[in-house]
């Protein structure tokens, strides 16, 4: 290479006039040069050992990498196939209210069955709202095609044109997700 250097100075002064030898070096100043050259064996045995070391470690790292993909895929595994235990298990108190107020429906008055049925629900609804699920009831409010999907139009005096008139089947949500539309008639316009 013939790239010149810019910093060189007529008769190989330094700034300061210290004298600078012809090869650009101090004088006084010897180069680090190892003492001996290593062996070319010697050489090529360290660095098959590097390369050794090298292998294994990425041996190791990839089968890291494949079993935390493997436990990733039994985790998820397990999630999509356990996701309602917790919710399941809640269920269970409602159901044995059931069962008791079905076994004690023989002796029971009326009164006392809808006593019970009205608790269960009670139950339910609570169990549900854990749960993160919410009853959609829009009697008296504008239609919303988001949440109520239309049976029927039919007249009315009682609330505003567009607006729901009666609801035969609430609706439900999940989480702010509509799990199922209510069932509505709305006022004509």
């Amino acid at each position: 290479m013939n790239a010149e250097r810019p910093e060189e100075t007529v008769g190989n002064e330094v700034d300061d006039g210290q004298a600078v030898a012809a090869d650009g070096e101090e004088p006084g100043i010897e180069a680090a040069v190892p003492d001996e050259t290593p062996d070319p064996e010697t050489a090529l045995a360290e660095a098959l050992a590097r390369a050794d070391e090298n292998w294994e470690r990425y041996l190791r790292a990839a089968a890291e990498l494949d079993n935390v993909r493997k436990r990733t895929a039994r985790d998820v595994e397990n999630a999509h196939r356990f996701a309602l235990e917790r919710f399941s298990r809640e269920l269970l108190a409602v159901r044995d209210t059931l069962e008791m107020g079905l076994a004690a429906a023989d002796n029971a008055s009326v009164e006392s069955l809808i006593e019970g049925k009205h608790a269960t629900l009670k139950l339910l609804a609570a169990t549900m709202q854990q749960f993160g699920v919410e009853e959609v009831d829009p009697a008296g409010e504008p239609f919303d095609p988001e949440l109520h999907e239309a049976i029927s139009v039919q007249p009315s005096d009682d609330v505003e044109p567009g607006s729901v008139v009666t609801v035969v089947q609430k609706g439900y949500t999940l989480n702010g997700r509509l799990l199922r539309p209510a069932m509505v008639i709305v006022a004509a316009e």
